[in-house]
């Protein structure tokens, strides 16, 4: 370092200052420098911007490559619908269902009223959009994370692509195709192409597909007789035939009224009726009640409603399944009892009741079931004259009162539970047995079962008799007064509970009043012969069943084991029960049975007999009903007055019956 001449030291030459390294910039700030905290890592809206447009772009690329992928293709295989095969239990074919009920039309039949009503309930922008609906595909992913079905907000050529291109499928892959299907199918045919394969394919019910054949399924008319309150009815089947037949429920016609009002009132509010034209449909347009086809008549209609029932309950099949066809279904009805069955019937109507001799004659009604009491298969059945014609199943109907061949459940229920309430309460419990009888002062007492053509009293002072029948010879003669006071000692409670337990449905017991145990209740013949079952499988119940397998594409159908048995009472019960009732009413028939029956007591509109042998169960009931009565007729003089309540009938019907099924099997 040098001297200044003025006395300062002198410096060298400054070396420049090191300039700051600058931080090295990162492809993403992430997390944020020059941040703390949770500040940190919070994106900048930068950051969120670029992060949705490259989301965008993305979908925007995949739904680009899959719009290039997915074309238009040929129509599927649901359009050309197979017939369904039913087979007897020796594996021959009974029926075959036919061909698919479709009667494709043009737009111009159908009138714009029918076409407003589908629109208006459907897709009220039908003309205007693009044929798709992205909240019914965004609908369909959400439900799908939720593990939901993914069904909902599809338009009507959404629709149209699913029913003429598309499986059923509800999967968010089939979503996706139908809705790329449905921007090209917009973009190559007209909204009036579109709108005419979409009213030519939908499922209507009944066995319809389309609106031609709907029409006539409903009203009977063609399509283009239909009015706008017709219209709308139909309409509202496209929501889900099953829920909205008004005549399927009382729920179904509630379901439908509501919704065929729905769309007469959206019809207005779209421009697409005007408000003068809506006053006039005030009253719901009832439609007709189903028809069968030809190939279902006689009998053969009632097996195929009851299998077809059974399959329902029983799988995941539906009804909407089941009419698209190609099902083999195979039943346990024997084809040799049926026709037996429906042979006595008509024989003895044809014997014993004359509609034009005598007035009581008229709107004589015959249901019948056999049940094989090892397994509940139902072998055979007589539903009605023939059920193209006569539309309720008889044998599987509800609504028949069973009078006194209830009975036998109501002594089951005192042979297993007793009578009276436990100590400490008012009554005492006490045991009972088949030859127990009732005193003058009301007391349930126990005597020796008296030897045929014997009499006397085994308890001093009292004894059966005439006046003091025994629960067993009750049983034979009527003895109303006797069994609904046995049902009180019991408990009507434990009456009902025996009774379906035994194989009666809940559904079908009747209000617990001082008359239940004498038969107040409407089980069915297909229930009341499965129950009586359980008394010669010692306790042991079995659901009645009607289809042992369904097979479709070689693939069998899940949900169709065999039901399993169920101990309904003790065996010692189901013994005594039934030896208590071997020999009502069956003086003239050698084979053992146990039976019971309607008797002159009985004063219910219906006359019943159900007799049971360890190989086969089966029940015959009677009754009289009127088109114009909702309510059945009195039976009083059917056939003459010999027969005062007709209950002598179902027993001829049976004994004809055994007899004929007795020759048949020594043949």
């Amino acid at each position: 370092m040098g001297t200044h001449s003025l006395g300062k030291p002198v410096r060298g030459p400054e070396r420049p200052r090191a300039r700051a390294r600058k931080p090295k910039r990162r492809l993403i700030d992430y997390p944020r420098r020059g941040r703390r905290g949770l500040r940190r890592w919070l994106p900048s809206w930068r950051q969120w911007a670029g992060s949705l447009g490259l989301g965008v772009c993305a979908a925007v690329c995949l739904f680009a490559v899959v719009y290039l992928s997915v074309d238009i293709p040929d129509e599927n295989a649901a359009a050309r619908r197979e017939a369904n095969v039913y087979y007897w239990a020796d594996g021959t074919q009974m029926v075959s269902t036919g061909e698919v009920n479709r009667q494709n039309i043009r737009l111009s039949e159908i009138p714009d009223a029918v076409e407003n009503a589908v629109i208006a309930a459907e897709n009220d922008t039908f003309y205007s959009d693009s044929g798709v609906s992205p909240k019914g595909l965004a609908r369909a992913a959400v439900n799908m994370v939720r593990g939901q079905e993914t069904q909902g907000g599809s338009t009507i050529t959404q629709q149209y692509v699913k029913n003429t291109y598309l499986s059923q499928d509800q999967t968010v892959s089939r979503k996706v195709k139908e809705f790329v299907i449905a921007l090209k199918v917009d973009q190559r045919k007209s909204k009036r192409e579109i709108l005419q394969g979409y009213l030519n394919t939908s499922w209507f019910g009944r066995g319809a597909y389309g609106i031609e054949a709907a029409a006539h399924a409903y009203y009977g008319i063609p399509a283009k007789e239909l009015d706008a309150g017709q219209g709308a009815a139909l309409a509202a089947l496209l929501k889900g035939a099953e829920q909205y037949d008004p005549s399927a429920s009382r729920a179904n016609h509630r379901r439908s009224v509501a919704r065929w009002s729905w769309i007469l009132d959206r019809q207005v509010k779209a421009g697409l009726m005007k408000p003068e034209a809506r006053a006039k449909f005030t009253t719901f347009p009832e439609p007709h009640k189903e028809s069968r086809a030809t190939s279902l008549g006689g009998q053969t209609g009632y097996l195929v409603d009851v299998a077809n029932k059974y399959v329902k309950q029983h799988t995941s099949l539906t009804d909407k399944d089941l009419a698209l066809g190609g099902y083999k279904i195979h039943t346990t009805f024997d084809k040799e009892k049926v026709r037996r069955l429906k042979g006595s019937v008509e024989r003895v109507l044809d014997r014993d009741i004359d509609p034009k001799k005598r007035a009581a004659d008229k709107g004589v009604q015959v249901g019948a079931a056999s049940v094989r009491p090892s397994d509940g298969a139902i072998l055979a059945l007589y539903g009605g004259t023939d059920a193209t014609e006569h539309f309720t199943n008889n044998a599987d109907t509800s609504g028949v009162p069973v009078g006194s061949a209830f009975k036998p459940f109501v002594l089951a229920a005192a042979l297993e539970h007793g009578t009276g309430s436990p100590a400490g309460r008012a009554t005492p419990w006490q045991a009972v047995s088949a030859d127990s009888f009732y005193d003058d002062s009301g007391r349930l007492l126990v005597t020796a079962a008296v030897p045929t053509g014997g009499s006397g009293p085994t308890t001093p002072g009292s004894g059966p008799d005439d006046t003091h029948p025994t629960l067993r010879q009750a049983l034979a003669k009527g003895g109303n007064a006797t069994y609904m006071r046995l049902g009180k000692d019991v408990g009507l409670d434990r009456v009902r509970r025996t009774a379906v337990a035994s194989g009666l449905l809940d559904g079908s017991m009747a209000r617990l009043d001082k008359t239940f145990p004498v038969g107040t209740s409407a089980p069915s013949a297909i229930r009341m012969a499965g129950a009586y079952g359980t008394f010669v499988g010692r306790g042991l119940q079995h659901d009645p069943y009607s289809v042992t397998k369904v097979v479709k594409d070689d693939v069998a159908v899940d949900g169709l084991a065999r039901p399993g048995a169920r101990r309904a009472l003790d065996p010692d019960v189901a013994d005594q029960a039934a030896d208590a009732m071997r020999g009502v009413g069956m003086s003239s028939v050698r084979r053992p049975v146990v039976a019971g029956r309607t008797g002159d007591q009985d004063r219910l509109r219906s006359a019943w007999f159900t007799a049971t042998t360890e190989e086969l169960s089966t029940a015959v009931t009677m009754f009289r009903t009127s088109p114009d009565e909702p309510q059945l007729l009195p039976m009083s003089g059917v056939g003459g007055a010999k027969s005062r309540h007709g209950n002598v009938f179902p027993v001829r019907i049976w004994q004809d019956y055994l007899k004929d099924s007795a020759d048949g099997d020594s043949r």
